[in-house]
This record gives C-alpha cells, sequence and structure tokens, in this order.
C-alpha cells in the first residue's frame, strides 16, 4: 500500500494494521491496510478487502453508537479510509468481557480467580456468561505486547482519574451493551470487545474501531446454549481462526519461532471469513471496491478541504 504525502501533514505512523497520518496537529486520516497481525506480528502476505471490511464495520458501529459518547469519526472518503479528530490518548485499553473466553478463560482455568483486580465466579466453564460484563483494561503498550492493570493502578499512576475512569467505565458498559444488542438482532453474541477513548479538552471521545473482527469477538447464538450444555466449541466470528492456525503451525509469536508460510488458498479463506463477518453483522452483502493509490488521494485530499472549510465557517 502507498505511502501518502497530504497538505499541512505534521505527522505520520504506520502500525501493525493502519497508517495513520496527523494533518495540522488536529486530524487524523486512518488507513486501514489489508495487513493481518496476530500475537503481535505481521503476517507475511496481505488479505484481500481486509481494511475495507474493518473500515465499514467500524464507521457502522461509530454511527450506530454516537448517541452512547462522542466519537472521532467525521468522514469516510473511501472505503479502507477514515477522517477523524486527533484526540489525546488514554494510555489504557478498556476491554470488557461478557463471556468467560479467551485470556480470561486461560486466566480461570489456571485456578485463578482475580483478573485485572475484578472477581470471577467459581464453578464457570469456559464461555460461560458472566453474571454481568466486566470491565478488565490492559495498558496501551508502545511496543510489545499490553499488560493486565486493575482500575485502583490506572488511577495510581495517573492514567486517568477517579472521575475520568468512572466515565470511562459508563461508556465502556454502555457501549457494550449496544454492541451486544445489534449483534443479537443478527443472531449473534457480541463475547468482548475492547474500546481505546481519548480527550479534546474536558471531552472524553471514543477513538479508533470498535466491533470489529479485530478488536472483537463474536458467538453464533444460535444453539450456544446446546454446545455449552456438551461442553463442545462455540461457533465464531472473528480472528481467532488465525491464532489457531498459526498455533497449530508451532506458532505463538515466541522468540526463535518462524511464522508459517500461508499459501493463495488460505489468505482467500481469511479474506471470506472477513467478508462473512461484515455481511453477518452489518446484515448487508459486501461490495468490493479497489480505488488506486492516486483515486484514494484524491478523494482524502477532498475530504480534508472539506472539513477545513466546514471549520472555519
Amino acid at each position: 500500500m502507498a505511502t501518502f504525502q497530504f497538505p499541512g501533514q505534521t505527522a505520520f505512523y504506520s502500525g501493525k494494521v493502519r497508517d495513520v497520518y496527523t494533518i495540522h496537529d488536529k486530524w487524523l486520516v486512518m488507513v486501514a491496510s489489508d495487513r493481518i497481525s496476530a500475537f503481535d506480528v505481521i503476517l507475511p502476505k496481505p488479505i484481500p478487502f481486509k481494511g475495507q471490511v474493518l473500515n465499514q464495520i467500524a464507521a457502522y458501529m461509530l454511527d450506530a453508537t454516537k448517541g452512547i459518547c462522542p466519537n472521532w469519526l467525521t468522514e469516510v472518503p473511501a472505503p479502507n479510509v477514515s477522517i477523524g479528530k486527533k484526540c489525546n490518548p488514554f494510555k489504557i485499553e478498556m476491554v470488557v468481557r461478557g463471556n468467560l473466553t479467551g485470556h480470561a478463560w486461560r486466566t480461570y482455568s489456571s485456578g485463578k480467580r482475580m483478573l485485572c483486580g475484578v472477581a470471577m465466579p467459581d464453578d464457570m466453564k469456559e464461555n460461560d456468561f458472566f453474571p454481568s460484563p466486566i470491565i478488565t483494561p490492559s495498558t496501551k503498550a508502545e511496543q510489545g505486547h499490553d499488560e493486565d492493570i486493575s482500575a485502583k493502578e490506572i488511577i495510581t499512576k495517573g492514567l486517568a482519574t477517579q472521575k475520568e475512569w468512572e466515565m470511562l467505565s459508563e461508556y465502556t458498559l454502555q457501549l457494550f451493551e449496544r454492541g451486544k444488542e445489534i449483534a443479537a438482532r443478527r443472531g449473534l453474541i457480541l463475547v468482548d470487545t475492547k474500546y481505546e477513548f481519548g480527550k479534546i479538552g474536558e471531552t472524553i471521545y471514543l477513538m479508533d474501531e470498535i466491533h470489529t473482527p479485530d478488536s472483537s469477538r463474536y458467538f453464533y447464538a444460535d444453539g450456544f446454549g446446546e454446545r455449552q450444555a456438551k461442553g463442545e466449541r462455540q461457533k465464531q466470528l472473528s480472528k481467532e481462526f488465525v491464532r489457531e492456525w498459526l498455533i497449530a503451525n508451532n506458532f505463538m509469536g515466541k522468540e526463535g519461532q518462524t511464522v508459517p508460510p500461508t499459501n493463495e488458498e488460505w489468505v482467500n479463506t481469511i479474506s471470506q471469513r472477513y467478508i462473512e463477518l461484515y455481511e453477518k453483522v452489518i446484515g448487508k452483502e459486501f461490495i468490493p471496491e479497489s480505488l488506486s493509490s492516486e483515486e484514494t488521494f484524491e478523494r482524502i485530499v477532498s475530504s480534508l478541504v472539506k472539513t477545513k472549510k466546514e471549520v472555519k465557517s
């Protein structure tokens, strides 16, 4: 994917899956690439239309939740591009869990009953619903793995004030509830997800993507109870299947391990799984769009000019 240079550009950052351009220190142009990462490593081959899928699900979900809290998004000028306000980010991720799955289950099955300062009930099975959703935040690492952190530690370390933490928690639970409602209408269970927040002045904004397969885990609701009763694996929509494939091929991002090669068939399978999730979550047919770098650039510049005029007026 091409790297752009925009008028008024003041910074550029290339993340694992996104390229982020700062304009006049006030706006962000976020380009969702087709790169895919797992275990904090970028896999060798891009996944067709992954960037478009993530960007359009995030835009849909940000619009569906804008009544809960302000968010950063202002415009989506291209299939894989979002433009919005630049916020001063909280250096924490607000992870919220409705079910005992993933990292929470691994912690639980090791015998521990506390996660990020939150108590988990006894006698739960993998994938069971918590009595009510729990917030298990993590620090936002510049490099390497994010680390679990408790609310008390967040406040003690000055990552958020008590008042800010209370607001972040309230927003997180309300957003998760809305996400679960949207998922339920589509025959899905939103199992867990994460939110990132920032501030402009004293106002807290929801940032980045929400409720996408890269930031969330979904189960199919149909047959969930039966599978739980039988101790069977749950049918899910997320990128967990990519992690499982890597583990099966002896890769977990540890030192000395090599990323297994991916053939075209597997790349196309991943692409189709992402498209499946889009269509299931949004309830509309996915329309692939392939723009040239030149057309993408022109659309972004046109959008930035429009945004600048609207701000001045």
